[in-house]
């Protein structure tokens, strides 16, 4: 068990800290910290914020080292694509020449900068981009369009036919069912 000593002014601004601060992740690791500073066990305080013993010992390393200032930074850095780095000319390619597929976006991606993606990530790049995938419809090679035709006239005439007069309504004396 690791034993921390907080300040009286730390453990005044921890209920601000936990609630305020503009990211989750100092907002999760302020909640762990004041709960532990209000005595509770590791099991339980793992327990009431969903993170592992191993995370909260970790957070707990953290405040010894550099106290609350250490909690409130942020370690990691996302990923860019390097793609990004080419968007302008991904961009200015596409709006002139849409692909038909998205295996052909990825094999052009390809010939313009040299950096191969999975279909997936070309996917998402073009949508990040603002390139929308177009639904396209297809006429059957063996069509028949004079059949087509002729199956429009007759159906058009057949919705504007005068309905057939209806018979005299009958009813049945059934009783009804319940359920």
């Amino acid at each position: 068990m690791i034993l921390i000593d907080l300040t009286l002014e730390e453990i005044e601004a921890l209920p601000y800290e936990r609630y305020h601060h503009p990211h989750p992740k100092v907002q999760r690791k302020m909640e762990a910290l004041w709960l532990k500073s209000q005595g509770l066990p590791h099991k339980q305080i793992t327990r009431l914020t969903g993170i592992s013993p191993n995370t909260f010992r970790v957070y707990l390393r953290q405040y010894q080292t550099g106290g609350l200032s250490a909690l409130k930074q942020l370690n990691y850095h996302p990923q860019e694509s390097e793609l990004l780095a080419h968007r302008t000319t991904i961009e200015d390619y596409f709006r002139t020449n849409p692909p038909a597929t998205i295996k052909e976006a990825a094999a052009r991606i390809y010939e313009l900068t040299g950096i191969q993606r999975s279909e997936s990530r070309v996917r998402a790049l073009l949508k990040r981009i603002g390139i929308e995938r177009r639904k396209v419809g297809h006429i059957p090679a063996k069509a028949d369009v004079e059949a087509q035709e002729a199956f429009k006239k007759k159906s058009y005439n057949r919705a504007w036919s005068k309905p057939k007069p209806v018979k005299e309504p009958s009813f049945s004396l059934m009783p009804p069912i319940l359920c």
